[in-house]
């Protein structure tokens, strides 16, 4: 038996009143609600809830137990059942003060953006607190909605209610880094007391800001560590401190920190997301993706661990999942770069060059901070085809520099760029053949097909495939070469094994198309391409190649149309085809239709800033004036870095006659790109139209010194004195623009056309003989004489002009259209010839169309001359000389009842016709 002390008197005791209370409390609904409150002051949610839901078995109609139950939902992350226990408290009579913030916060945690917006933009809380917490929330719904006009409308009214309510501040922190004014964003979290109720979010937010705009790794991690010391729980500063020292290649470092994190958030999404980080820069894949699938399957719309997914998948050879994953990460969050280079090089490996190219940034042109992405841009181009824009891109990336390899790799295609040519390529064949990488074997093989060195390239080629022995890339890549080589032979037997390997390798299979058709066999092109989309339907890449080859066998509008419709249906969240079909329909003047499209398009996706683009651009051909510029805004707030929005929205000023507005407008675009060319060109034509010379002239000079070496500044100041009629001050400015730019066709034209005006003719005929003599290879000035001489009617000179120009630019359409008529009209040779060539180069082109059927109406083909015109009437039918012309051909072919007709319609125009009298003549004739 064992002694009873007084010690072991004491828990028994104290044991025996705590089972009684509880008892007593389990049916005391104000007990449990009290119980409850106690929870959730020491951050115990899920202990909250249930002491909740028993007080409410008791007494259902409890507002206090209802507003708290939503509290400790929210907590948890049940942002639906919060919005549900919300609302009853409210119907139960709590005070708007007390439960409107909260619940526009719970319906934000939902994504309900426009249901905030609509139901509380009005609201007025009588609490200041209150009202400046209901108005931060406001400001994040309509951010949110690409609206920050109203976001920092909200934003003004929250601080209004209360100056220093620190989420207001954090908000406006975080529209200023949006705003570009990064500086003002930390200054206004330099205002939020450390010890504040948000004090550890706002140095969470300073440390992120410090790190991704300012590059300023070691502060950034001073402020996640203050973040820390204000509040030793918060985990997402540990967080912060494990990711930073990921990225800063520190994992022993992240592997410590990433300990007590475990321990403090055990199987939390963060502490998931960063085992599964750590893991994969380790190379852990399979460790990272069990992680990751872990996360995702708590969090399945975190756009993080969505793309930490699809990177893993991608590191695992997983293409089909790594496109899913990436795709859905971007669709969530769109300023993920990892994810996007992800994406990116899921596309190339899998053969969809239009989604990889689609995928680049819409500022990849402008921007130069991540060098990784330009040089998938480099390896995107060159798979294409396209070597010049690809090179530009590897020598861009030459900016930053992620390790050694890439340096040299970087450094030695800048090397290129500036015309140490056999230097760099002796380099770039040294990192490719000591680095695993393949990025200087792509560099080298590109700079090789630019130079046309096949031989090299082809060399390059097989060092690759020793690398890669199992990939398509190296195979198609050899295919390239020896089009280039014009072994068609060789490139089929390599687009063959391409397919061999990968047989839904795209792009093997359209150059073999092209090949096909160029053999003249379109159908086989044709059942090739058709095809490939019946295996893949959203391989838009594919609908644009079948385009291009029915264009090129003669396709009307319809079926082209009809081809973009079908890859809509076929893609339907990519952009694309939709912008495609929209701008086919413009240029063809059907201006109806493609507004049509263009209205269809933004409702199915409608965060695409290009698709605003082209839905303002129908609008404006519409006349809806005011649509167009809202359309434009939309853009804005979609790109808000971009100057383009605003350039759109000065040419709709224009159209609808508002100047003031379209000089607003460029100057909003040169506050974004100070070098915005576009803007400084239409803010020049305001003051030249204004007749301010001087603020023109300094606008001028500005591009000048901007632009040094290009023309566009001297091309501008000249023709502000050319309209001046100030002749001998354009002629030196356009001299002085040659001494800078000395190969500039467009200014040696300009200056031959003021010395011409001026009554210098003999100055000007020297400039045409020099200039011709010292740039033998510059088709613009020959070009602008035969121009010159065919609208003087000199016809052989006009021909002699151009047919310099051809030689030179053999597939410039234009030249060859031209060359055919004046052919024809002098009676050469080869007239029918060109005009088939031009045709072949531009299809569907009127004009060009026009001047072959005329052509063919001579040389007696009646038949196929009537069919090209009747197309070309067809295409443009407002234009009535190309109904002449039609009347004219249907003559030559004896087919007079149908002459007639279309001369009567002509003579029905009456004066919207001016060559009435020939149609009179004609007529009698008949």
């Amino acid at each position: 038996m064992t002694a009873i002390t007084s010690r072991t008197l004491v828990p028994a005791a104290a044991l025996t009143v705590a089972l009684l209370m509880s008892a007593c409390g389990r049916d005391d609904p104000d007990a449990l609600v009290a119980s409850a409150q106690d929870y959730l002051s020491r951050n115990d949610a899920p202990a909250a809830i249930i002491q909740l839901k028993n007080a409410l078995q008791s007494r259902p109609d409890s507002a206090k137990a209802r507003l708290l139950l939503g509290q400790a939902l929210l907590d948890t992350g049940d942002a639906q059942g919060a919005e549900t226990e919300f609302r009853k408290a409210q119907d139960l009579g709590v005070p708007p003060a007390e439960v409107v913030p909260q619940l526009a916060l719970a319906l934000l945690r939902s994504r309900q953006y426009s249901k905030i917006t609509s139901d509380y933009a009005g609201q007025r809380l009588a609490d200041a607190q209150a009202q400046a917490n209901l108005q931060t929330t406001l400001a994040i719904a309509w951010q949110r909605q690409g609206d920050e006009a109203k976001a920092q409308g909200s934003l003004d009214e929250a601080l209004k209610a209360k100056a220093d309510y620190a989420p207001a501040l954090i908000e406006q922190a975080r529209s200023k880094v949006r705003g570009g004014d990064v500086d003002g964003a930390l200054a206004g979290l330099g205002q939020i007391p450390r010890q504040s109720s948000v004090g550890a979010e706002a140095l969470k937010l300073r440390g992120d800001i410090l790190l991704h705009n300012k590059r300023d790794a070691d502060a950034a991690m001073a402020a996640y560590r203050d973040a820390l010391e204000v509040k030793p729980s918060y985990v997402e500063g540990q967080a912060a401190i494990v990711e930073l020292l990921i990225f800063q290649g520190k994992t022993t470092a992240a592997a410590e920190s990433l300990q007590a994190l475990e321990k403090a958030a055990p199987g939390r999404p963060q502490t998931l997301y960063l085992q599964a980080m750590l893991a994969y820069t380790k190379g852990d894949f399979k460790a990272a993706q069990e992680n990751v699938q872990k996360l995702v399957r708590m969090a399945p719309e975190s756009a993080r661990a969505l793309e930490l997914a699809g990177m893993t998948d991608l590191q695992l050879g997983a293409n089909a999942q790594a496109e899913a994953s990436l795709a859905k990460a971007l669709q969530l969050n769109p300023g993920l770069a990892m994810a996007r280079r992800g994406l990116v090089t899921t596309y190339m490996r899998l053969g969809r060059l239009d989604k990889a190219i689609a995928t680049l940034p819409s500022d990849i042109d402008g921007n130069d901070r991540d060098p990784g992405m330009l040089g998938l841009a480099g390896q995107a181009y060159m798979l294409q085809g396209d070597v010049d824009r690809a090179q530009r891109y590897f020598a861009r990336a030459s900016r930053l520099v992620p390790n050694d390899a890439v340096m040299r790799t970087s450094l030695a295609v800048s090397h290129l760029a500036s015309g140490k040519g056999d230097a760099a390529l002796g380099e770039l064949r040294s990192i490719a053949a000591s680095d695993e990488g393949v990025v200087a074997d792509m560099a080298l093989i590109n700079a090789l097909l630019q130079e046309r060195k096949v031989e090299e390239a082809l060399k390059a080629i097989d060092l690759l495939e020793k690398k890669r022995p199992a990939d398509v890339l190296p195979v198609f890549l050899r295919g390239r070469a020896l089009l280039l080589k014009q072994d068609t032979a060789g490139a089929r037997k390599a687009m063959e094994r391409a397919l061999e390997i990968d047989p839904g390798y795209f792009p093997a299979a359209g150059v073999l198309a092209v090949l096909d058709n160029a053999e003249k066999r379109p159908d086989d092109a044709r059942a090739r391409i058709e095809a490939a989309i019946k295996r893949d339907p959203g391989n838009v890449q594919a609908y644009m190649v079948l385009m291009e080859l029915r264009a090129a066998n003669g396709a009307d509008r319809a079926e082209l149309a009809g081809i973009l419709r079908k890859a809509v249906d076929g893609a339907p969240s990519s952009p694309i085809p939709r912008q495609l079909l929209v701008d086919h329909y413009l240029r063809g003047g059907e201006t109806k239709e493609a507004l049509a499209v263009a209205q269809q398009a933004v409702a199915a996706l409608p965060d695409n800033a290009q698709l605003f683009d082209a839905l303002g651009r129908a609008q404006s051909a519409n006349g809806e004036h005011n649509q167009a510029l809202a359309s434009f805004n939309r853009m804005a707030a979609l790109q808000p870095q971009s100057p383009v929005p605003y350039l759109r929205m000065a040419g709709a000023n224009l159209i609808a006659g508002d100047r003031t507005a379209a000089g607003q407008s460029w100057r909003k675009a040169l506050e974004i790109d100070p070098t915005a060319l576009e803007a400084q060109q239409g803010l020049v034509r305001l003051a030249m139209a204004d007749r301010k010379s001087g603020d023109a002239l300094a606008m001028s000079r500005t591009v000048q010194k901007q632009r040094p070496k290009e023309a566009a500044g001297y091309a501008l100041e000249g023709e502000i004195h050319v309209a001046d009629k100030a002749w001998d001050k354009a002629i030196d400015v356009f001299r002085a623009g040659l001494k800078q730019v000395p190969a500039s066709g467009e200014l040696a034209v300009r200056l031959h056309e003021v010395l011409v005006t001026a009554g210098k003719k003999s100055e000007a005929d020297r400039l045409a003989t020099e200039w011709q003599r010292s740039h033998a290879k510059d088709a613009t000035f020959p070009l602008y004489l035969g121009t010159r001489a065919l609208a003087a009617k000199d016809l052989p000179e006009s021909l002699r002009q151009y047919e310099r120009a051809v030689a030179l630019q053999p597939n410039n359409a234009i030249a060859l259209n031209n060359m055919a008529w004046i052919k024809g009209q002098l009676g050469r040779d080869g007239a029918l010839a060109d005009a088939e060539r031009a045709n072949a180069l531009a299809p569907n082109q009127p004009a060009f169309m026009d001047t072959w059927a005329m052509l063919l109406s001579a040389a007696s083909q009646h038949a196929r001359a009537v069919d090209l015109q009747k197309r070309v009437v067809q295409l443009r039918p407002q234009q009535l000389e190309f109904k002449l012309n039609l009347a004219k051909i249907y003559i030559k072919a004896g087919q007079k009842d149908a002459a007639k007709a279309v001369l009567d319609e002509l003579a029905a125009a009456g004066a919207r016709f001016p060559a009435q009298a020939e149609v009179e003549e004609l007529r009698k004739a008949l």
